[in-house]
């Protein structure tokens, strides 16, 4: 009986094996499995104090305009989209440590950030601008030297006045501040004798308080602003790059450019 039963187990296990060995893999279930997983989160890492981009208003609520371009690109993500302020100065070591997943705050696009950052294409330009008070007798790039300039440590008008040599080198002091909001109350204060900011946010600022802020006409150059994602991320900042492609299309881009700065300033 049990010689019977021996031989017929062997039966059983080599038909089960020849099954197995003939079976074939269904070519609809592999490609299911090299589709893309939903976006179920996106931690934007922020500058929370970079007005009109990111600022918390007087309830303390985040707001702005890279807030509700965010905000848009996340519900057509499907993706729940989280806010994270950093110190803007470490940005790029919150991005590759993976503690954000985007940088999106008025950041703008330079060779240098291009080596550590992947970019979306550029949806909005940018100038460095030079804001003095009033009743500042500096007019020109040239009345600066001699005089103590402020910027924002981590921010790209480090490198706009960088690059004008003849300019830098003319300056007492570039005095770097952790936020814009500090060094305009220092100039306002007479500590600084200019500001190199974002126009966006200078203007946003001065407009704010007329007479007593003058933005000269020259500058330091354009930039372009981007998204920014970890450069392994190809994933991720393809999905992004779409939705902005389909918000800069259907208008939706340029009616929250609209709300903030009162036009269309998307570039397209």
């Amino acid at each position: 009986m049990k010689k019977k039963t021996a031989v017929l187990s062997i039966v059983l296990l080599s038909a089960a094996l020849l099954a197995a060995c003939g079976k074939k893999e269904n070519p609809a279930e592999g490609k299911a499995a090299t589709v893309p997983a939903p976006v179920a989160a996106i931690v934007v890492g922020l500058d929370d104090n970079f007005p009109p981009m990111g600022f918390r208003d007087e309830k303390n609520t985040l707001v702005g305009f890279d807030i509700d371009l965010a905000g848009e690109a996340g519900k057509r993500l499907g993706a729940e989209v989280k806010f994270k302020p950093i110190d803007w100065n470490a940005k790029e070591a919150e991005l590759n440590s993976k503690r954000v997943d985007v940088l999106w705050n008025g950041l703008t696009i330079t060779e240098a950030r291009k080596e550590k950052i992947l970019f979306t294409t550029p949806y909005l330009e940018n100038r460095q601008i030079i804001v003095v008070t009033d009743k500042s007798p500096v007019k020109t790039k040239a009345d600066l030297a001699g005089k103590v300039v402020g910027v924002q440590d981590g921010s790209s008008a480090i490198e706009a006045v960088e690059k004008d040599a003849a300019t830098a080198k003319s300056l007492k002091e570039l005095k770097k501040f952790g936020d814009n909001v500090t060094a305009l109350m220092d100039l306002g204060a007479g500590r600084l004798d200019a500001l190199v900011v974002d126009e966006v946010v200078g203007r946003y600022y001065t407009t704010k308080k007329p007479g007593e802020y003058r933005v000269l006409d020259e500058n330091f150059g354009t930039e372009d602003y981007g998204v920014g994602t970890r450069k392994d991320d190809t994933e991720l900042m393809a999905k992004l790059q779409k939705t902005l492609d389909e918000m800069k299309k259907d208008g939706s881009a340029a009616a929250i450019s609209t709300k903030w700065f009162g036009k269309d300033i998307i570039k397209k």
